[in-house]
C-alpha cells in the first residue's frame, strides 16, 4: 500500500489541489505551472482547472504587488511630482504593451507593477494587460508539460523544466548590455570577496574571536579598549560630536551639534551655527550616532538643511564641506602604559564617479562600469531622481559622498603614505584624548606630500573599537592577507582591553553589550536615512 501524494485528488479533492496551485504561484509561478502540467499528464487533474488555478494565482500575485505599491504612500511621496507625472504618461502610452511583454521577460514584471502602483494613473491598464498575458501564458505552459510529460520518463520532465526555468532566468539578460552587466555582477560576487555579505566575510573571524575570548577569559574585554568613549568603547551609538570635541580643535573639521527637537528650532540653530562661524555652503549633515556612512548628505542651501532635519529627527552634526579632494582612514593604536602609539594602517580612499558620454543614462553608465555595477543598487537608490538623465560628454558625476566601502568608495592600502612624521602627528592628536587607545581617524587633505609630512589634514570622524582597518578591502589583496589584517586587529583589541581591565576599567557585560546592539539595530530599522 502506497501513501497518497500531497497533490493526489485521492487524498485531497480537485478543488483543494487547485487551491494548492493558486498558493504555489505565489512562491514560483513557473514551477507551479510545471507542477500543474505534470498533474494533468498523470491524470490527477483536468487541464482546465489546472490552468485556471495558475492564472488565478498569477493575477492575484500581480494585484497584490500593485496594491502594495499603491499603499506605499510614504515612499511614493518622496518621488518628485514631475517624475511621477512622466511615469504616468509613459504608462498611458506603453503600459499595456509593456505589461504583456513583461510576462515573457523574466525580472521585468515586478518593477513594472511597482511603478504602475506608484504612478497616479495608468495602473489599471497595466493590471488588465498583465492578466491577459497570464491567460495566454499559463495554459500554454500547463498544456505543453501535460503533452510531453506523458511521453517521457518520469525523471526527464522535472529535470527538463528545471533547466528551462534556469535558462529563462539566465538567457534573456544576455541580449542586452545592461542585462549582461547585471548577470556578470551576480556571478562575479562569488570570487570578489570585498562585496560578500558582511555575515559571510566575518564568519571565519568567529573561531578566532572565541580563541581570544578564551585566552583573555572574557567575551567582551575588548569593550574596555577605549574607556574614554561611551558607550562600550565605541561599539555602536557613540556620539561623533562628543568624540570630536575631545580632540585638538586645530586638527578637526569644525563641527556643530543640532539636538533633537522641533524642526523649526533645529533649523534656526543649524543656520545660526553656520552663520556664526562663517561657514559657506555646502554643509555636510550626518547623524550624530551614524554607522558606516549611513545618512550622510550634502546640503547646498537652507532648503536642503530643512529637508534633512525633517527626515532625520534625531541629533545630527553639521560640518562645512572639506574640499579635499583626498580622504584617508588612519587606524591608530597605543598599548596602555606605553608612551608612544603606532599607526596600524593607512587606507587611501577613492570616491566613485562616472563620466558621461552624451548618449548613455546615468543608470547605464553605472551598470557598464566593471566595479560600480557591483554596488549598483546602492548608487541607483541614492541617485533615483537622476537615473534616467543623460550626462553630457565628459561630465563627471560623483556617486558617493561618505568615504565608506558599503556606500561605494574604493579602498586601497595606503602604506605609501605612512611616514614617521605622519605617525608622530597622529600620536600627538590621539594622546590628547584621555581614554582613547585604538580606532580609526577619517581625514581629508589637499596635498599628499603635505599629508605624508604630517601636515595639512583635518579629522572628519574618529571611530572606536568596531572601526576597521579598512585597507583590508583593497581589491588587489588576496583573501588570506585581508583575514590576516582582520585577525591582527582583533588581537590588538583584546590585548588593549585586557590591559585597561587590569588598570581598573570595567568592560561591558555580555548582557549590556547585547542590549546596546539590540537598541542600535532597532533604531536603524526605523531610520529613514539608514541607507
Amino acid at each position: 500500500m502506497t501513501a497518497a501524494l500531497p497533490l493526489d485528488p485521492g487524498a485531497a479533492g480537485p478543488w483543494a489541489v487547485a487551491l494548492g496551485l493558486v498558493l504555489a504561484t505565489l512562491v514560483s509561478e513557473d514551477l507551479a505551472c510545471v507542477a500543474a502540467g505534470l498533474l494533468v499528464a498523470a491524470g490527477r487533474l483536468d487541464w482546465l482547472p489546472a490552468a485556471a488555478a495558475c492564472v488565478a494565482g498569477i493575477v492575484l500575485g500581480d494585484a497584490g504587488v500593485w496594491l502594495l505599491a499603491r499603499a506605499g504612500g510614504r515612499w511614493v511621496r518622496r518621488v518628485p511630482a514631475a517624475r511621477l507625472a512622466a511615469l504616468a504618461d509613459w504608462l498611458d502610452r506603453h503600459g499595456g504593451t509593456a505589461a504583456f511583454a513583461s510576462r515573457f521577460l523574466p525580472g521585468t514584471r515586478v518593477p513594472l507593477l511597482v511603478a504602475a502602483g506608484a504612478a497616479p494613473r495608468g495602473g489599471p491598464r497595466v493590471l488588465l494587460w498583465a492578466g491577459l498575458a497570464a491567460i495566454v501564458w499559463a495554459p500554454l505552459v500547463v498544456l505543453s508539460v501535460a503533452s510531453f510529460g506523458a511521453a517521457l520518463p518520469g525523471w526527464v520532465m522535472p529535470l527538463g523544466f528545471a533547466a528551462a526555468f534556469v535558462s529563462l532566468r539566465l538567457v534573456p539578460p544576455l541580449f542586452t548590455r545592461t542585462g549582461r552587466a547585471k548577470l556578470t555582477a551576480r556571478v562575479s560576487r562569488l570570487w570578489r570577496w570585498e562585496f560578500w555579505p558582511a555575515w559571510v566575510f566575518y564568519l571565519p573571524l568567529v573561531p578566532w574571536f572565541l580563541i581570544l575570548a578564551a585566552r583573555y577569559r572574557s567575551l567582551t574585554v575588548w569593550t574596555a579598549a577605549n574607556p574614554g568613549i561611551a558607550p562600550a568603547g565605541g561599539v555602536v551609538g557613540e556620539s561623533k560630536f562628543d568624540i570630536l570635541s575631545k580632540l585638538p580643535s586645530g586638527w578637526v573639521v569644525p563641527t556643530a551639534l543640532i539636538p533633537a527637537g522641533e524642526v523649526g528650532d533645529r533649523l534656526r540653530a543649524a543656520l545660526a551655527a553656520a552663520a556664526g562661524r562663517g561657514w559657506d555652503y555646502p554643509l555636510v549633515l550626518k547623524p550624530d550616532a551614524g554607522q558606516r556612512g549611513a545618512g550622510v548628505r550634502k546640503a547646498h542651501d537652507a532648503v536642503d538643511v530643512e529637508k534633512y532635519l525633517r527626515a532625520n529627527p534625531g541629533p545630527v552634526i553639521a560640518q562645512p564641506f572639506h574640499p579635499g579632494p583626498f580622504e584617508a582612514g588612519v587606524f591608530y593604536y597605543r598599548l596602555p602604559g606605553e608612551p608612544r602609539g603606532r599607526i596600524f594602517s593607512v587606507t587611501d580612499k577613492v570616491f566613485p564617479a562616472v563620466t558621461g558620454d552624451g548618449r548613455s543614462t546615468l543608470e547605464e553608465l553605472i551598470w557598464r562600469h566593471p566595479r560600480y555595477r557591483m554596488q549598483a543598487a546602492t548608487f541607483l537608490a541614492r541617485h533615483a531622481a537622476d537615473a534616467d538623465r543623460v550626462p553630457a560628454a565628459g561630465e563627471a558625476v560623483p556617486l558617493a559622498l561618505a568615504g565608506n566601502h558599503c556606500q561605494g568608495t574604493l579602498f586601497r592600502d595606503g602604506g605609501r603614505l605612512l611616514t614617521p612624521q605622519l605617525e608622530a602627528a597622529f600620536d600627538g592628536i590621539a594622546r590628547s584624548f584621555g581614554g582613547f587607545f585604538v580606532g580609526r581617524f577619517d581625514v581629508r587633505y589637499a596635498d599628499p606630500a603635505e599629508f605624508r609630512a604630517g601636515r595639512g589634514f583635518a579629522v572628519v570622524e574618529l571611530n572606536g573599537v568596531t572601526s576597521e582597518s579598512t585597507n583590508l578591502y583593497d581589491p588587489s589583496w588576496p583573501l588570506w592577507r585581508a583575514y590576516r589584517t582582520l585577525f591582527r586587529q582583533w588581537a590588538l583589541l583584546f590585548r588593549i582591553g585586557d590591559a585597561n581591565r587590569r588598570r581598573g576599567h570595567r568592560p561591558a557585560s555580555p548582557r549590556e553589550l547585547a542590549a546596546l546592539l539590540r537598541l542600535h539595530h532597532r533604531g536603524r530599522a526605523t531610520d529613514p536615512l539608514a541607507d
